[in-house]
């Protein structure tokens, strides 16, 4: 399984994944499901993937094919991220046609893009198997992919606009390790990235390993803030 979450705040934007995958309880692999592309000075693409790992590994070798073959259509040609989004989309459908014609076998993925183009906002899309996306909204200001249940209640109590961008990676960083704690197929190395707005760069980058100290770190003061809210919570009455 998978979890990746993006969010947008106004300082920029902050990618957080895991790295497991999951074909069965005998078949457990890692692989990066965050994936930087190499562009025009002029602009900064971030990709997260979840799903078929055999459908998400062909869409990334297509989109950066097509940048070497200089097509008219590739991630430096388009001005627009919606447009990437589109041309992300239908190179995603094609690739899942591809493999399921004839076969009765639909290797969907879901994907995450985010980034900024120069003279424009950043910005991120999550984008469908069928190719069409949704983008970020004022009331959740984050993209979730992937095994999103147990860690959304974290985002949607304290993740807006307006928080700070090393608060939104902490706060990335607790929901992953809460999907962690209820679900064994989600697991380290975690992949964190910060982008800062107007710079066409990663700002920071994490790779946390399971003993990595600030993970633990993370993960028992959670735990330890958790619990003493609950031991403060009020009694019930009496009856």
């Amino acid at each position: 399984m998978t979890y990746c979450v993006a969010t947008y705040l106004t300082d920029g934007l902050v990618f957080t994944s895991d790295s497991r995958t999951n074909a069965g309880i005998d078949n457990v692999s890692t692989y990066s499901k965050m994936h930087v592309f190499e562009t025009n000075p002029d602009r900064f693409l971030v990709l997260m993937s979840a799903g078929n790992l055999g459908t998400t590994q062909g869409v990334l070798q297509q989109l950066r094919r097509d940048i070497v073959e200089d097509k008219p259509y590739n991630l430096n040609t388009l001005n627009y991220l919606a447009d990437i989004a589109d041309y992300i989309g239908e190179t995603l459908v094609n690739r899942i046609r591809r493999h399921s014609e004839n076969t009765g076998f639909m290797p969907d993925a879901t994907l995450v893009l985010g980034g900024q183009i120069s003279g424009r906002p950043h910005n991120l899309y999550m984008i469908y198997p069928q190719g069409n996306y949704i983008t970020t909204s004022d009331d959740t200001p984050y993209l979730q992919i992937g095994e999103s249940k147990y860690g959304k209640p974290v985002l949607d109590r304290f993740i807006n606009a307006a928080t700070s961008l090393e608060d939104a990676a902490i706060c990335s960083l607790i929901s992953m390790d809460s999907t962690m704690k209820s679900n064994a197929s989600v697991g380290p190395p975690i992949e964190l990235l910060i982008y800062r707005t107007n710079q066409f760069k990663t700002a920071q980058s994490f790779k946390l390993d399971a003993d990595h100290p600030y993970l633990i770190s993370v993960r028992h003061e959670w735990a330890n803030q958790l619990h003493r809210a609950f031991l403060a919570m009020p009694r019930l009455p009496n009856a």
